[in-house]
């Protein structure tokens, strides 16, 4: 299969602010843990951009996998580390290239 492109849009929920700097530390060191087991089968963070103008999210973030089931084993491991408790998100999958 060919390469798989994530782009996933996000921002804070509201109550992500109302945590200790300690507890946001931790959980952004568990995403980072997952990101790098990522990386590790062949992903590579592209990278992520703050989003400025008229849009409901915060910022993208631009990932290539070498296929749509590791894209997906990449979103499970941080839905199961809570990621969309505290982040309202939105996510794209395209596959390429087109020739």
């Amino acid at each position: 299969m060919s390469e798989t492109i994530w782009i996933h849009y996000a921002r804070p929920r509201p109550h992500w602010y109302d945590l200790s700097d300690e507890r946001q530390t931790a959980l952004k060191a568990e995403w980072s843990a997952s990101a790098e087991r990522s990386k590790s089968v062949g992903a590579a963070r592209v990278g992520a951009y703050h989003i400025r103008g008229n849009h409901d999210f915060e910022t993208v973030e631009i990932w290539s996998f070498p296929n749509a089931e590791a894209a997906y084993e990449h979103w499970v491991r941080l839905t199961i580390a809570g990621y969309n408790e505290w982040f309202a998100y939105a996510n794209n999958i395209g596959f390429g290239p087109i020739e």
